[in-house]
């Protein structure tokens, strides 16, 4: 038995010497003490021998096993060290070759939406706002519990929601789920900060729905939250058009409808004219001329509280924009999921 295990030794050196790579290693290290390897069928012929031979053949062929090892991980650790080195062949003055981006002219760009957040992001800096971001998972604590959704809504149905797996057994902030809006984390921000509040919160959700030209299951929104002791609507109503003409360039026709969300009281619609067909009426705008971009409202006494606030002292306004519909308008694109479908074709445009 010495001279096998001798013999694996001096054949597990010479495949191991002569590896160039870490995938060749790692046939190597299979055939020498994997699940069928030449080591481990000895260890496996050890029980059947006679007892006085067990003992000392299980350990040689454990302390070969160990070398072995240990041979395999210092030729690894040699072969990834060596993998940044330069051939002596190489030559320098070579012209280089320019990387080949998306753009056929040769340069990168920022994704239309993403693009659109950082825009936003700068206007609301610039108005003193900070800027929120959190997980994309939340919880039926957060993204329903706290934001007054009664235990019957539908939404927290799985027909709308993508629930994790393990919810059915558990509630509250032990349900875990993709985030269907950013709300919720909106009373995580206030929990854990103190009053008054100037944040937006730009992030993706996820609703389990059709797509079609205006829908996509994962999109992004862009909510705006204001709270203090006193706000008046109109202020809000002037801070939408602001948005609005910073984004466009210039000023848009905005209606406000009312609304029911049951997060806010008293809740409303925003709506602008749709700039894809300039109000004449097209497939994205439902041939209304008017296309839904935001709901919003003031925060519920319920949220307030949620929030560890009391509602006989604060008050707020809140947005929730449509990221995508808004970028939808600002290219005259009028359809949503060209944007997320990955097409260079489309997405170089905007470079």
């Amino acid at each position: 038995m010495k001279e096998k295990l001798d013999a694996i030794l001096k054949d597990g050196c010479d495949k191991i010497a002569t590896a160039k790579t870490v995938a060749e290693l790692q046939d190597v290290k299979a055939s020498l003490i994997g699940k069928q390897g030449a080591v481990t069928e000895i260890l496996k012929e050890v029980p059947k021998m006679e007892a006085s031979l067990r003992a000392e053949t299980g350990r040689a062929a454990n302390q070969l096993k160990q070398q072995l090892t240990a041979m395999l991980d210092a030729r690894v650790e040699e072969i990834q060290l060596k993998a940044s080195e330069i051939s002596p062949d190489f030559d320098y003055t070579v012209p280089g070759i320019f990387p080949q981006l998306f753009n056929s002219n040769g340069f990168g760009g920022l994704h239309p939406i993403t693009q659109m957040c950082y825009d936003l992001n700068d206007t609301f800096r610039s108005m003193g706002f900070e800027i929120f971001q959190e997980s994309d998972i939340s919880s039926e604590l957060y993204a329903f519990d706290n934001l007054n959704f009664p235990a019957e809504h539908p939404a927290r149905e799985s027909m709308d929601t993508y629930w994790l797996e393990g919810h059915d057994s558990g509630s509250g902030g032990k349900r875990l789920c993709l985030r269907p809006h950013l709300t919720g984390a909106s009373v995580r921000f206030m929990q854990k900060n103190k009053p008054p509040y100037r944040f937006v919160y730009p992030g993706r959700v996820y609703r389990n729905e059709e797509t079609d030209a205006r829908h996509e299951r994962a999109f992004f929104q862009y909510e705006v939250l204001i709270v203090d002791r006193e706000f008046p609507f109109s202020a809000g109503m002037i801070l939408i058009k602001s948005i609005l003409s910073k984004v466009f360039g210039r000023d848009v026709p905005v209606r406000m409808r009312v609304g029911f969300f049951p997060f806010v009281e008293p809740g409303f619609e925003i709506d602008m004219g749709c700039l894809v067909c300039e109000g004449k009426g097209c497939s994205v705008c439902k041939h209304v001329g008017w296309i839904e971009i935001m709901p919003g409202g003031s925060p519920h006494p319920n949220v307030l509280r949620a929030s560890g606030l009391d509602p006989a002292e604060y008050t707020g306004f809140y947005v929730n924009i449509g990221l995508d519909r808004l970028v939808m308008m600002r290219s005259g694109i009028d359809d949503v999921r060209l944007f997320h479908s990955g097409d260079l074709r489309f997405l170089e445009q905007f470079a």
